[in-house]
C-alpha cells in the first residue's frame, strides 16, 4: 500500500488533512498516521522495508509464545525456574546469618519502661494515668494543682501509685475482681478526663470499684485481704486471682446491705488495722483470720456502733505512723505503737477526734517521714505534701489542716508515694 499512501498524502491540502485521510481510508489509529508521516523517505527502499516486515514478524511470533505461556501452568513454572536459577547463578553466596535452635522469649513489657504512674478514676469510671514526676511537691495547707478535667457531676474519686509492668487488681463493692496492666491503662495529660473503665473491664450495671491492689506477680506465699463497710474481714490466696476472666471473678460473698471497702496485699504475719468514720480504730494480729476461699463472705474485725462504719483498712508492715485524713483536710500522724494489739470483733479506739470542723475520717495509711502523700478532692484539685511536714501527735486529737479546701468541696482520697532518689521534687512542673 506504499504507493497508494504516497498518493493519499501527495493530494492532501496540509497535514492535518493528510492525517485524517490516512486514518480514514487506511483504518489507521493517531499514532499509526502520525508516525507515518513523521517517516522519512530513505525509508521507503527495498531494504528498509525488509526490515520493517522481518520486525513484525519477530513481534508476532513474540505474541505467540507469550500467549502459550499464559495458557500453560507448566510453561510457566519452567520459566519461573529458570530466572531464579540464573538468580542464583548470579546473586548467589553463602549465609551470612545464623540459625540457632534455642532464643529468649520477650514479652512487651520488655519495650515498656519501667516507672511509677499516679494512676486516677473519676466517680464516674475514667481511669488515666501520668508519670508521678510530673507532680512537684507543695508545702502543707496550700490548695494543690488541677489533676482532672471532669465535666458535669463527675469528680476524681481514687488515686493511687503503680509501676507501668504490674498488675493492677480491681476490687468493687460489689465483691468482685478484675484486672489490667498499668501500661494498658491510657496514658494522658494531667488535665484530660481519661477512658471509661468499662470499656476495658466489663463491669456489671451499677457496680463502683473500691479497691485496687498493685501486684508484680502471682505468688501462693501472699493473700488477698479484704474488709467491707459493715466492719468484715477475710483473708484468700493470691492464686486465686490469677486467671480473672475479663467480666470478672467473684473475691468475696457480699451481703446485700454491705459493700467491699478495702482490699490489700498480705503475707499471713501482718498486724491489721481497721478505722471507721466517726474516728475509732482497732489493730488485730492477721493471722487471727484463717484463709478463705473466694465465695466466703468473711469473719467480723470490728464491731460498729450506730450509723457508724468502716473507712479503711491498713496493713502495718514499716511500723512508721499511722496517718489519719478527714473529709475537710485536716489530718495528723500517730504513733503505731500507741496502738495495742487487741483481738479482731473489738469495738476499737479513738484514733481521730472527729468534729463538724473536721469533717469525718475518710482515709488511714501508715507512713513514715521519707513518705510524699497526694490529696486529691470531688473538685478535681490534687495537692502532693510531704509526710515529714505533718505532726506526729496523740490518738485523741483532730490533728493539723494539711489541705486547704474550697467550699463546698471535700476530700475524695489519698495515696502515699515513695520517693525515688532520682526525681527532683523541687522543680516545675514540665521541668
Amino acid at each position: 500500500n506504499i504507493d497508494e499512501i504516497i498518493a493519499t498524502i501527495k493530494k492532501s491540502r496540509n497535514v492535518e488533512t493528510a492525517q485524517s485521510n490516512l486514518m480514514k481510508n487506511f483504518k489507521l489509529s493517531e499514532i499509526q498516521a502520525k508516525a507515518i508521516l513523521d517517516m522519512r523517505l530513505q525509508k521507503l527502499t527495498g531494504l528498509e522495508r525488509k526490515k520493517i516486515e522481518d520486525e513484525y514478524r519477530e513481534v508476532l511470533k513474540t505474541i505467540e509464545h507469550l500467549k502459550a505461556i499464559l495458557a500453560s501452568e507448566q510453561l510457566q513454572m519452567r520459566l519461573i525456574k529458570e530466572e531464579l536459577e540464573e538468580l542464583k547463578e548470579k546473586y548467589g553466596d553463602a549465609r551470612r546469618t545464623e540459625i540457632i535452635k534455642t532464643y529468649e522469649e520477650f514479652s512487651i513489657e520488655d519495650m515498656i519502661a519501667e516507672e511509677d504512674m499516679v494512676i486516677t478514676i473519676t466517680k464516674d469510671g475514667y481511669i488515666k494515668r501520668f508519670p508521678v514526676s510530673g507532680y512537684r511537691r507543695q508545702n502543707r495547707n496550700t490548695r494543690g494543682s488541677s489533676g482532672a478535667s471532669t465535666k458535669g457531676q463527675d469528680f476524681v474519686e481514687h488515686l493511687f501509685i503503680a509501676s507501668t509492668h504490674n498488675y493492677i487488681m480491681f476490687f468493687t463493692d460489689k465483691g468482685k475482681c478484675y484486672w489490667l496492666k498499668v501500661h494498658e491503662i491510657p496514658q494522658v495529660g494531667k488535665a484530660a478526663k481519661g477512658r471509661a473503665i468499662v470499656n476495658m473491664v466489663q463491669l456489671e450495671k451499677n457496680e463502683q470499684i473500691r479497691a485496687f491492689v498493685n501486684v508484680k506477680e502471682f505468688s501462693d506465699e501472699y493473700f488477698i485481704t479484704m474488709a467491707t463497710r459493715k466492719g468484715l474481714v477475710k483473708k484468700t490466696n493470691l492464686m486465686a486471682f490469677s486467671n480473672p476472666r475479663r467480666d470478672g471473678i467473684y473475691a468475696i460473698k457480699i451481703n446485700a446491705d454491705d459493700q467491699l471497702i478495702e482490699a490489700k496485699l498480705t503475707d499471713g504475719d501482718n498486724d491489721i488495722f481497721l478505722a471507721t468514720s466517726m474516728g475509732l480504730a482497732i489493730r488485730f494480729s492477721e493471722k487471727e483470720v484463717r484463709e478463705m476461699g473466694r465465695v466466703a463472705a468473711g469473719v467480723k474485725g470490728i464491731s460498729l456502733s450506730k450509723n457508724d462504719y468502716v473507712i479503711g483498712m491498713v496493713v502495718v508492715k514499716r511500723e512508721g505512723t499511722l496517718l489519719a485524713v478527714s473529709e475537710f483536710g485536716y489530718g495528723k500522724r500517730t504513733d503505731l505503737r500507741e496502738y495495742r494489739i487487741a483481738h479482731r470483733a473489738g469495738k476499737g479506739i479513738i484514733t481521730f477526734k472527729a468534729n463538724e470542723k473536721t469533717g469525718r475520717l475518710i482515709s488511714i495509711m501508715e507512713v513514715v517521714d521519707d513518705d510524699d502523700l497526694m490529696l486529691i478532692t470531688d473538685s478535681a484539685v490534687i495537692l502532693r505534701v510531704h509526710v515529714g511536714n505533718i505532726s506526729t501527735i496523740g490518738r485523741n486529737t483532730m490533728g493539723v489542716r494539711i489541705m486547704r479546701i474550697d467550699k463546698g468541696a471535700r476530700v475524695s482520697d489519698v495515696a502515699r508515694v515513695q520517693l525515688d532518689d532520682t526525681e527532683d521534687i523541687d522543680a516545675p512542673e514540665g521541668a
